[in-house]
């Protein structure tokens, strides 16, 4: 990948001229049956961008529980965008009838109007789950009816379609906007794509320019973008394999509260129970025996599997996970 990087083709992105981020941004609107593509340092600019194109301030914007725009974008939606969020669901997942029941009309005397439903997929803080296509259809769909717009914040949407077996062209297809990462399960060091009608895609680029996302030479990054997607797609699998061996493992003990059915994809998202130690506690001991990972609350953690950890090393990297809940030493 850092060879592709360094032989890259490259010119200014800002005017169009980067060959690398041309590609990337035509190869990524084919996969996923849009029209065109637009190249963003990064999954929080991606979502931001999209929130910008497809809302007006004071906007409703309806979204899954712990979705990331409302828990891991330092509350830019509302700095940016100057929208709120109504939260449906359990887990990340909602139907169409949550949407419904929390779509708010136009022109009502005190409600914001709803004019765009998020969906996540996979869903981080949901432990990696894969959004079920069937409500994805229907919710776009009863969107569509309202008058309202759909994204899909598909920044490892790459794992839900390994792990569904669909393409990414059949997850994106209900939604207006799609957002896919370069750099998460795919390995880049940087990057996310927005793809949609070009109309769209064009005001995307101006929101991308107010946010200083206009780059130059960023076609050495986009050439690692290439790379994963000619070389990494594939092995996705083994990062799911990897995680549900882990969690078999997590499971067993009885210091860590964990469902391992849960486990679809490449992210594991556990409990400590009762008399193990808090999450800062485990997080440091870890950190000490080679295992980074991260707590998404004072007794909960998140751990994902990526194309640099090894089958032995998922083993291993559970096996110091369990003794530290269990209070033994590493």
């Amino acid at each position: 990948m850092r060879a592709a990087m360094a032989t890259a083709p490259v010119g200014d992105d800002q005017y169009g001229e980067d060959p690398s981020i041309n590609a990337l941004q035509d190869r990524v609107a084919e996969m996923l049956g849009k029209e065109a593509g637009l190249w963003l340092a990064s999954g929080t600019m991606a979502n931001q961008v999209a929130l910008r194109a497809l809302t007006r301030r004071g906007d409703d914007v309806i979204v899954g529980d712990e979705t990331h725009a409302v828990w891991h974008e330092a509350g830019a939606s509302a700095a940016n965008a100057g929208v709120q969020f109504t939260v449906v669901g359990d887990r990340g997942l909602f139907t169409a009838e949550d949407f419904l029941r929390a779509f708010k009309p136009p022109g009502h005397i005190l409600y914001p109007a709803t004019t765009l439903v998020e969906v996540e997929n996979t869903h981080n803080r949901g432990g990696g789950r894969v959004f079920p296509q069937a409500d994805a259809e229907a919710i776009a769909n009863a969107a569509r009816e309202h008058g309202v717009a759909s994204f899909l914040d598909g920044a490892r949407l790459w794992n839900a379609a390994a792990a569904s077996g669909k393409s990414v062209g059949e997850l994106a297809a209900p939604f207006d906007l799609t957002a896919v990462a370069m750099s998460k399960g795919l390995g880049a060091p940087s990057g996310s794509l927005l793809a949609g009608p070009k109309a769209l895609i064009d005001d995307c680029v101006r929101f991308r320019r107010m946010y200083g996302g206009a780059m130059r030479q960023a076609g050495i990054l986009a050439a690692a973008g290439l790379y994963a997607l000619d070389h990494h797609l594939e092995r996705l699998v083994d990062d799911h394999a990897n995680a549900k061996r882990m969690a078999a493992r997590l499971a067993a003990s009885s210091a860590i509260e964990l469902d391992e059915t849960t486990v679809e994809t490449n992210i594991i998202v556990f409990d400590l129970a009762e008399g193990a130690p808090d999450a800062d506690q485990l997080v440091a001991g870890a950190k000490d025996a080679g295992v980074l990972l991260f707590p998404f609350g004072p007794r909960r953690m998140r751990v994902v599997t990526h194309l640099n950890v090894t089958a032995e090393q998922a083993d291993t990297a559970a096996d110091i996970l369990v003794a530290l809940a269990e209070r033994h030493p590493v």
